[in-house]
Parts: structure tokens; C-alpha cells; sequence
């Protein structure tokens, strides 16, 4: 039988709009969808809590959603569900930053420890450092903190480390001190608007390590204690962090687990960085949703007012997430791109649309493209909205819902669109989240990455160690062969490049940093597992170009491989990864 010919579910009522669309009407609940409704899966069943809200039970695994199940949306849980459960701390604990060497010999790229300084290895074979001068250890290499260069020092310069590892230099000409490389001189060319030369502005170890020495220089004597239950570690985390004053939170942090012993040199921290992340982006929780169907990647969910304390939650999260950056500790899950734009107050694109809702990207285009004047649509400047099952009509200008979309204003219209698509029910929860985040940590010491919002994701969940066998295995063609010479140099480049070029790479195809436990034979795309493709597109004149939603990569028949390598390094480092040409 048809799903059109079922019959509704009881209390729902079919409806035509004044322009003759059929719309459905829940007279249980008073609101109104313009999708037909499922009857729930089996094991689901609906109730009613004191405040007249509706919510779900699942009796199946004996847990409740604010939003109506259906089968698709059961589905994408149990998928999560089993992503989760197979990810484990200890793959959290081999992301990093910058890669550690664990041999001390002459092959070490990085030359000599600092003066004072003893590379050790624990007894699970984890390297870590010793200082002796102040008589700690940690786990960052101090030769990894900011810029690594190769060009002398000026005479009279001479460079040194804090007893955190921060480099700094210190001038016996002027007898003064300064965080600032003096090799940034003008014989290294044009500086940018950080007053250093352009090219280590666009290092992520430079921004890397001035956001750093940023969080260094602002950090406070103490530590602060923060006591835990494994079994309710949202709450417990929730009401400890905003009883705290934010400047509290930039102590050195010490976790307790209740019922268990242990001091916390840096492990536990790590532990419960990595649980509560888990936790509090469950997407069961409804404040935040899954991009699309098959893209685990997050973005506020507009339905989160089900919740009268949500914005109170935004604004715990936003500490949180702050708290990860300022502490130099690794989540497990990781936001869309357009959230880290407005992180960092950067304007989106309709590009951006194209890795959250490929279907409203696919729409706007054929706008974009096409004579509006001659297609005969009845366009207005208004966009319709459903939200927890009730459809409002917004005006994207004042007095939108009157004036026609023509030829002439279309460009406009596309704006608002985009603007609308990803402000649409979630300004005052993404104000709650960047108030919370600017307690602790300013937005303005976010303003190294605004020129690229990936290396955010970077700094927040880390990099995977790349198999690049696993990647070429996974790989498909299209109009491309395996032996074609392009290939064969695509291949040559990925394997000469370092692993922070490699997840650069991958970011700019798939639009994120993180692989699934499987690795690149289950990377997911807009419509299910979508694995890696590179096709031959366009003209050896051209940029590759990325299509986030499909994971893609369109590459030009280059002539060269030095053509292709120049023209790849290009398009990872200069561009956002879309569209150039």
C-alpha cells in the first residue's frame, strides 16, 4: 500500500494552504507539518508531561525524545548509537596536534630538546617531557610551541622557553624580552595584518602558538575542583561549571570521579573532556541535531525551546567548548562549518549551504542559474518554517510577504535566504552559546583563524593519524582510471606531505578532520556512505574544487606533477576549499 493512502494517525486532519498545498494538521497537539505523519515505530509511545508538552518513550531502550520518532530518525540513532559505542577514550588519546617523536636521535627533525629539557616514556609508551629547571613534565614537545623556523637569530638574540614551553627571545643588545620572532624582519617579505611575514600567518603552529601564549599569559595561580558522577555527569558538570565564576574555570582543572581514586595530572581531565562532549551534543537531548540525515556533524536544533532552560544549557556548552580550547584538551565530536563561521563572525556563503542541506543548496542554485521572469514561480520575499510541528510564515524583509522575487531582485533574495537559512530559529540559543563562550575565553583570541575556520575544528577535536593506504584503497574514480598519470601524482603528493597537510587535504574535500571507526570505507555523504571520489573535471588551468557533500574532489588533467602539486597546495591552503576556479 501506498504510504499516501494509509490512513492518518488518529487526531490528524489533512488541509490545502491558500496556495493548494496539502499540509496536515495534529488536533492532539494544536500544530500543524507539512510532512505526512508515521504512526511511531514499534516500542514508541507517546505521552504527556505536567506542562502539556508532548514527549516520546521508547520502551526499546527505555530512554525519552522530545521529538516525534520516525523511521528514518530511528534509524540515524541506532547508526550514532553504534558509531559511539565503538569509539573509545583511548582513540581520543592518539589525536594530536603536531606529531611526537618517540626516539631522541639525530634523525629527529626537530633538532635538540631546549636546555633543561629530558624527552621520558611512560610505562603505557607514551612520551612525555621533563623540566628540570622548574621540575615539571608535560606532554607537548617544547620545540612544537609556535613557529618552528630554521634561520639564525640576530646577533645578540638568544632563545629561550617558559616553564610551560612557551618560546620566547631575549635581546642582550636592549637587555628586553619579547614573545615576537625577531627573524620576522622585513627581509622575510610583507607582513601581514599580525605584523609578521604573510607566510607564517598562514601557519596553523604560528596562530596555534599565539593563541597559546594568549591563554598563557591570561592563566590564574590555583586550580579548581570539579567533582563527578560517572552515571550523571551532565548535570553534576552542568551545575558545578556555572556555579563557578568564569575566570575560575582558567585555573588548572582537577577532576574527581566520585568512588574512585586517582590524581588528576592531565589523564582524567583528558577522560571527562571526552565523556561530558559526549554527552552533551547527544542529539536526544534536542539541542543540538544532526547537518543532515547522514552527516554527523552538529548545529543547534531549532526545537531546543522544548526545553525551558535551554538557553541556560547554550550558555553551559559554550563555557564548556571554551574550556576545551583554553586547556589545549580534544572533544569527540565536532560541529558543521558554518557554526565555526559564526564563531568567528565570518559571513556564509550559499556554499555553505551545500554541506548541511544539500537539497535547499540545490534549490537556491537553480534560482541562481535560471530566469526567474520567464519560469513563472509565485517567489515572495518570505520563507516558510516548521518547527516542532507548526509552520510560521517569516518575512525576510519588512512587508516580504508582498513583494514578488524578479529577475531583478533575485540577488537579494538570495542573501536574505541564506542569511534566514542559518539564523532560522536559533539566534537566541547561538547568543547563549557565545556568551558562555566568551566568559572564558574571548572571541577576539579567535581572531588568528578567521581566515580559515577548519583549523578551529583542528584545535577543538585534534587530528586521526592517516592511513594513506586505507584512503587510496577507498578511493573511487570518475572518467579518471587508477593507472591515469593524475592519479598516480595525486597519490605521490599525498604521500610526500606531512599528516597535517593530509587532514588539511581531507577537510577540504569532506568538509571535517574526523574519519569513522572504519575508516575511509565509511565515510558518509549527503545520501548514506558516500567514499572518497576524485574526478576529472575541467581545464588544466583550474583550481580543484571540493564538494563537501559528496566527498569529492574535482581535479583538473594537469600537464605536470609540479603543475598539480602547485595548483593542490594552492587550493588547500589560499581558498575555503569551495568553488575556486
Amino acid at each position: 500500500m501506498n504510504a499516501n493512502t494509509e490512513p492518518l494517525p488518529p487526531g490528524w486532519e489533512m488541509r490545502l494552504d491558500q496556495h493548494n498545498r496539502p499540509y496536515y494538521v495534529d488536533h492532539n497537539t494544536r500544530t500543524t507539518t507539512w510532512e505526512r505523519p508515521q504512526p511511531l515505530p514499534p516500542g514508541w509511545e507517546r505521552r504527556v508531561d505536567n506542562r502539556g508538552r508532548a514527549y516520546y518513550v521508547d520502551h526499546n531502550s527505555r530512554t525519552t525524545s522530545w521529538q516525534r520518532p520516525n523511521t528514518d530518525m530511528v534509524q540515524n540513532w541506532q547508526n550514532w548509537q553504534e558509531w559511539r559505542n565503538n569509539r573509545t577514550f583511548e582513540q581520543l588519546q592518539r589525536r594530536f596536534l603536531f606529531p611526537q617523536f618517540t626516539q631522541q636521535d639525530t634523525s629527529d627533525p626537530l633538532g635538540p630538546l631546549p636546555e633543561g629539557w629530558e624527552k621520558r616514556v611512560d610505562a603505557n609508551g607514551r612520551v612525555y617531557f621533563v623540566n628540570h629547571k622548574n621540575r615539571t613534565t608535560q606532554w607537548e614537545d617544547p620545540r612544537t610551541q609556535g613557529i618552528v623556523q630554521e634561520d639564525p637569530l640576530p646577533e645578540g638574540w638568544e632563545m629561550r622557553y617558559t616553564g610551560e614551553g612557551v618560546r620566547y627571545f631575549v635581546d642582550h643588545n636592549t637587555r628586553t624580552t619579547t614573545f615576537q620572532d625577531p627573524r620576522g624582519g622585513p627581509s622575510k617579505g610583507p607582513k601581514g595584518a599580525y605584523g609578521v611575514p604573510i607566510q607564517y600567518e598562514r601557519s596553523f603552529r604560528w596562530k596555534l602558538g599565539q593563541f597559546r601564549y594568549l591563554c598563557h599569559s591570561n592563566s590564574l595561580p590555583g586550580h579548581v575542583k570539579i567533582t563527578v558522577s560517572r552515571d550523571n555527569m551532565f548535570e553534576d558538570s552542568f551545575a558545578q561549571i556555572m556555579r563557578l565564576q568564569p575566570y575560575d574555570l582558567r585555573r588548572r582543572l582537577y577532576i574527581i570521579f566520585k568512588g574512585e581514586e586517582g590524581l588528576d595530572y592531565g589523564g582524567l581531565a583528558r577522560e571527562w573532556f571526552f565523556h561530558l562532549s559526549h554527552d552533551v551534543l547527544n542529539p536526544m537531548y534536542c539541542l543540538f541535531e544532526y547537518a543532515s540525515n547522514s552527516n554527523y556533524c552538529l548545529q543547534i536544533n531549532p526545537a531546543s525551546s522544548v526545553n525551558p532552560d535551554h538557553l541556560l544549557y547554550f550558555r553551559f556548552i559554550g563555557r564548556f567548548i571554551a574550556m576545551a580550547l583554553y586547556h589545549g584538551k580534544f572533544i569527540d565530536s565536532g560541529f558543521t562549518m558554518p557554526f565555526y563561521k559564526r564563531m568567528l563572525n565570518k559571513k556564509l556563503t550559499v556554499k555553505d549551504i551545500e554541506s548541511v542541506d544539500s537539497e535547499f543548496y540545490t534549490s537556491i542554485l537553480w534560482i541562481k542559474d535560471n530566469n526567474i521572469d520567464e519560469c513563472g514561480l509565485e517567489l515572495y520575499f518570505q520563507a516558510d518554517f516548521e518547527v516542532l510541528g507548526k509552520i510560521e510564515q517569516h518575512d525576510l524583509k519588512e512587508g516580504g510577504g508582498d513583494i514578488k522575487v524578479t529577475e531583478e531582485n533575485k540577488e537579494e533574495y538570495i542573501n536574505l535566504m541564506v542569511n534566514w537559512r542559518f539564523t532560522r530559529g536559533v539566534e537566541e540559543q547561538s547568543k547563549a552559546f557565545l556568551e558562555g563562550f566568551n566568559e572564558v575565553v574571548p572571541l577576539q583570541w579567535l581572531q588568528y583563524f578567521r581566515i580559515d575556520e577548519r583549523e578551529l575544528e583542528l584545535m577543538l577535536c585534534g587530528m586521526q593519524e592517516i592511513d594513506v593506504d586505507d584512503w587510496e584503497r577507498s578511493t573511487i574514480y570518475r572518467h579518471y582510471q587508477r593507472n591515469s598519470k593524475q592519479i598516480v601524482w595525486f597519490w605521490k603528493f599525498v604521500r610526500e606531505i606531512d599528516n597535517e597537510k593530509r587532514t588539511r587535504l581531507l577537510q577540504f574535500v569532506t568538509g571535517t578532520c574526523r574519519l569513522p571507526v572504519g575508516g575511509f570505507a565509511e565515510l558518509m555523504g549527503s545520501n548514506g556512505p558516500q567514499r572518497f571520489c576524485i574526478e576529472k573535471v575541467g581545464k588544466e588551468t583550474w583550481l580543484p574544487r571540493s564538494h563537501t557533500c559528496f566527498n569529492r574532489l574535482d581535479l583538473p588533467p594537469y600537464r605536470s606533477y609540479e603543475q598539480l602539486v602547485e595548483k593542490l597546495n594552492y587550493a588547500i591552503e589560499e581558498t575555503e576549499g569551495f568553488g575556486q576556479e
